[in-house]
């Protein structure tokens, strides 16, 4: 395993120490520092980005040929750390410690060491990784937002209040829809110098306040035992659920049969339909089966029993009844309406 050791704190001093250790170059530019991983190596980046009150960024998009430990060992107080793996996975451990643990795709991990105790972050090699860092310097910032703080009464306002680094502090939780968006921003901002910067930092404390919500969020629950942010998770489970609907109608079972499929609870499941689709689990399926009854009447020459099994139903009579209720004709009359028409553009 290669082991790479980082004796810096601020922003640009890290980026340097990581050039220094791949015997490369790093560029700057308004407190905005890159370099790219050398080809014997790896490939991809590692970038840092400086704002004010203590607030910074690193992020790391690469895949190294070997297994790669990065040491965060300077003998300071540690950042509070907000890491975010956007693609593949990472370990992360405290300096000193043999427990590990894994940050997996969609996760996020709020961790802060006691004393001066570093952070060790392991990479697999051959493994492409997308992962994000916001770090904030307890001490600057406290200074920056003591004020702001005081209206803050969880254990994470705690660790904020905590310059001194007198406790450690570790979170894992998955990060939200709202969060993923911001990162996706970040990596796509293509302006330069003055307008760059705002929009980076305007991302970055746009971000510490969203995780603020959403672990506040994950300490309380709704009367129905779910939690009122969606995850990034959460929401690919959502739309995978969806597509599980689409091509399995005829043997979809119940509600409770598709949220136990994808590991959510039927609340959860519902709610989420409702943000994403703007519709109920049971509204969704009853749309896609009319979509999926319209695209056979157009375009197939199935019998209407064999359209009734192709889209979930098992009564003619009903699906006769549903179709006339959301378009004013009977399936039959549909497709002969529908016939007339395709011969008049053919002609």
């Amino acid at each position: 395993m290669k082991s790479i050791q980082i004796r810096s704190i601020p922003v640009r001093e890290v980026i340097a120490d990581f050039a220094n250790a791949f015997d490369t170059t790093y560029k700057e530019n308004c407190r905005e520092y890159w370099l790219n991983i050398p080809a014997h190596l790896g490939e991809g980046t590692i970038k840092g980005f400086e704002f004010s009150g203590g607030i910074s960024i690193l992020n790391y998009d690469c895949k190294f040929k070997e297994d790669t430990e990065i040491a965060f060992i300077v003998d300071d107080i540690h950042p509070l750390k907000f890491l975010y793996s956007l693609e593949g996975s990472m370990d992360h451990r405290f300096e000193n410690e043999e427990e590990c643990h894994t940050i997996e795709q969609y996760q996020n991990v709020i961790v802060a060491s006691s004393g001066k105790k570093g952070h060790v972050l392991t990479f697999a090699r051959n493994s492409k990784t997308c992962m994000n860092s916001l770090e904030i310097n307890r001490s600057k910032f406290y200074a920056h937002m003591e004020c702001e703080l005081k209206d803050l009464e969880d254990d994470l306002a705690k660790i904020f209040r905590d310059i001194w680094a007198l406790e450690s502090f570790y979170y894992k939780g998955y990060y939200s829809l709202q969060i993923s968006e911001l990162w996706e921003m970040s990596l796509l901002l293509k302006h330069k110098n003055f307008v760059r910067k705002v929009a980076m930092e305007g991302i970055a404390y746009q971000m510490l306040a969203e995780e603020i919500l959403q672990y506040q969020d994950g300490l309380k629950k709704d009367d129905d035992g779910t939690k009122g942010i969606l995850t990034r998770i959460e929401v690919k489970l959502i739309n995978d659920a969806a597509t599980h609907i689409k091509t399995e109608l005829g043997d979809l079972g119940t509600i409770e049969d598709i949220a136990r499929k994808f590991g959510l609870n039927v609340n959860k499941l519902q709610d989420g339909f409702k943000r994403i689709y703007k519709l109920t689990v049971n509204s969704y399926i009853h749309k896609i089966r009319l979509d999926l009854a319209i695209y056979l009447l157009t375009n197939s020459d199935h019998n209407m029993s064999e359209i009734v099994e192709k889209i979930g139903l098992n009564s003619k009579s009903y699906f006769s009844k549903i179709f006339k209720e959301s378009y004013g004709l009977s399936p039959s009359q549909f497709r002969r309406n529908n016939h007339k028409k395709n011969i008049e553009t053919e002609v």
